[in-house]
């Protein structure tokens, strides 16, 4: 039979231990994340070095790309031939980094990619649907980002199909499929290439949190369209800080970031 007196000391340090932990656990929350959104145009307007330097002067921890070039021979690009574009940014960013191929094309391959400040425990690349005659295979790349020991949000990048209403809608349905069934609280952002009161907007993401600007991004030249967005889910977890529409020409979109907090 343990006595009372030798009792005391092990509470004494199991609640010690326990206050210790709490404290650990209460000061990782909330948790900033800043995201960054951009589709690339295959690099048309702007060389690698130039983006490049304009992710990093942002310093985001995460960062969704769409319209991504691996190793192409595009006609209209001469100076990206055979580069291998989230590789190359990747480096020049210091940025961990994920690639989705979505089609073949012109040599190599076109697609989306994902850069990230922290590790990315696992990373899937998943097909969207096409309607029959559809114009090009879209998709979705996940990331469980590991943002603290043992701690993770979701982070996906998508770019959805730019003929269709009724094929996005098919792809926002299974879109959000895919991201409801994570167990960790997610973030989406990418080419929606839909305005805000289309059906796959407006009703397709009511469940999530905007927390981009709500403004035009598309054409970059003389913005007219939002058609790029950043959502949160579920929208209890995410506070939206800020969020900025960037006027740079770099591309024939804008690009669009924000700054969220995720609460304990």
């Amino acid at each position: 039979m343990i006595s009372p007196a030798t009792m005391k000391p092990k509470i004494a340090v199991f609640l010690l231990a326990l206050g210790t932990w709490c404290m650990s656990y209460a000061q990782e929350f909330p948790v900033r994340v800043k995201v960054l959104s951009y589709n690339l145009y295959a690099g048309k307007l702007a060389s690698l070095e130039e983006l490049a330097a304009f992710i990093r002067e942002q310093d985001p921890d995460v960062v969704a790309l769409q319209e991504v070039d691996c190793r192409t021979r595009r006609n209209d690009t001469p100076r990206q031939h055979g580069k291998d574009f989230i590789t190359e940014l990747g480096f020049r960013t210091g940025l961990l980094a994920a690639y989705g191929k979505t089609i073949p094309h012109a040599g190599g391959y076109y697609g989306i990619g994902i850069l990230s400040k922290y590790p990315m425990a696992s990373v899937e690349r998943i097909y969207l649907p096409m309607i029959e005659n559809g114009k090009e295979q879209r998709a979705v790349l996940v990331a469980d980002v590991e943002f603290r020991e043992g701690r993770y949000f979701t982070f996906a990048c998508t770019h959805l199909d730019h003929t269709d209403t009724k094929e996005r809608q098919m792809q926002v349905e299974k879109l959000n499929g895919i991201l409801s069934a994570k167990p960790y609280p997610v973030i989406v952002a990418g080419d929606f290439n839909a305005t805000p009161d289309a059906g796959e907007i407006s009703e397709g993401m009511k469940a999530w949190k905007k927390v981009c600007r709500m403004e035009a991004t598309f054409p970059s030249d003389a913005p007219e369209y939002q058609i790029d967005y950043i959502f949160c889910r579920p929208q209890e977890k995410w506070n939206a800080i800020e969020a900025t529409t960037h006027r740079i020409r770099l591309s024939d979109h804008l690009p669009v970031s924000a700054v969220v907090e995720l609460k304990k």
